[in-house]
């Protein structure tokens, strides 16, 4: 079993700070799976016909799982101490399986104890997400 990273301190973090960047591999049952597990049953998630039908070239990734995958990329890089204070996404290129998101991010303001965080989430066609997540970190030493 892993130890949790600690969880960042506000006095610690500074505005241009850059997180690192992961890596997300784009499989079918990956798209399927997350689809059904946030109780998204539209069928362009999980029926390659269907989507194909619709315009696309495959089933693609629903927006709650990128929605997820933005915030838990950002507090796996805060901490589990951390506080979520927002999330806002915009969708771009969509997520195929067999490609990989790569996620970016950085620190671009910070107000107090609460950091606004931009991410980049891309794939071989695009910018599947960009978007910005706040999150408050604990002002002194846990």
């Amino acid at each position: 079993m892993t130890a949790l990273a600690p969880t960042l301190v506000a006095d610690d973090v500074e505005v241009g700070a850059v997180l690192p960047e992961i890596a997300v591999p784009l499989t079918p049952t990956f798209v399927v799976a997350t689809a059904i597990a946030t109780r998204d049953y539209q069928d362009v998630h999980h029926d390659r016909d269907a989507a194909q039908q619709r315009g696309a070239s495959d089933i693609f990734m629903n927006i709650l799982t990128t929605t997820g995958l933005v915030q838990r990329y950002v507090t796996d890089w805060a901490g589990p101490e951390v506080l979520v204070r927002g999330v806002a996404v915009r969708l771009g290129a969509p997520n195929f399986p067999g490609d990989t998101m790569t996620l970016t991010g950085q620190v671009t303001d910070r107000a107090g104890d609460v950091l606004t965080v931009e991410v980049r989430g891309a794939n071989g066609i695009g910018d599947h997400v960009t978007g910005t997540v706040w999150v408050e970190l604990p002002c002194g030493p846990l």
